[in-house]
């Protein structure tokens, strides 16, 4: 496979077009678009950053709708995932929007997350968290995760990190949009940049939930 050379803008458009036309008719018809555009430059990204983070899982473009209101058959972005631990790991996005990056811990067993709050509940390593979150804020970077409404049990509701504790899932995500240097080789650099200053978090999580 060749070095990568940016996403064209064809993919970008390839995605808006199919928000308007999620169907198997316009998917059919474009899928080369897809191939060209979008697959193939991803997986041309994510070997090149393998040797640092390690190995990519490219997501199916296909929804599951089984259990779904939304019967649309397509996804409407591309993304990758490179895991540290079951369900920790670096991510990134193409879609018609543009570039997005993120990384954290984006779904947890009942142990995993039982695991996580004693930890933050820490008085050493819970405010440890609450640095790297805070330097990444700082960089620019924002901080999500599906929360609960409510503390959890057995955590005082004034508890000086009770917006961690609510976390079930805990990210940092950055999204570029698409400037100019999308379609050139910069884009590699600018998804190892962010993967880079997520790497402290992305480890400190990994070594809590992690086997």
């Amino acid at each position: 496979m060749s070095g990568f050379a940016g996403f064209p803008f064809a993919g970008l458009d390839f995605y808006e077009d199919l928000e308007a036309d999620n169907s198997k008719a316009f998917w059919t018809a474009h899928k080369h678009v897809y191939e060209a555009s979008v697959r193939a430059p991803m997986l041309a990204l994510t070997t090149e950053l393998e040797d640092d983070f390690g190995t990519a899982k490219l997501f199916r473009p296909y929804r599951d709708v089984r259990f779904a209101k939304n019967k649309s058959p397509y996804k409407e972005h591309q993304g990758a995932f490179v895991a540290v631990a079951p369900g920790t790991g670096w991510y990134v996005q193409i879609g018609a929007p543009g570039l997005f990056v993120a990384g954290g811990v984006y779904a947890m067993t009942p142990e995993q997350l039982a695991r996580l709050r004693t930890t933050i509940d820490d008085d050493v390593r819970g405010p440890e968290l609450q640095r790297l979150l805070d330097e990444l804020t700082t960089a620019g970077y924002e901080v999500g995760g599906d929360q609960l409404k409510t503390r959890p049990k057995g955590y005082a509701a004034d508890h000086p990190r009770i917006d961690l504790l609510r976390h079930k899932s805990l990210v940092v995500r950055r999204n570029f949009g698409a400037p100019d240097w999308l379609k050139t080789s910069r884009t590699g650099t600018e998804v190892r940049t962010a993967w880079e200053a997520m790497r402290p978090l992305v480890d400190w999580l990994g070594a809590v939930l992690g086997p």
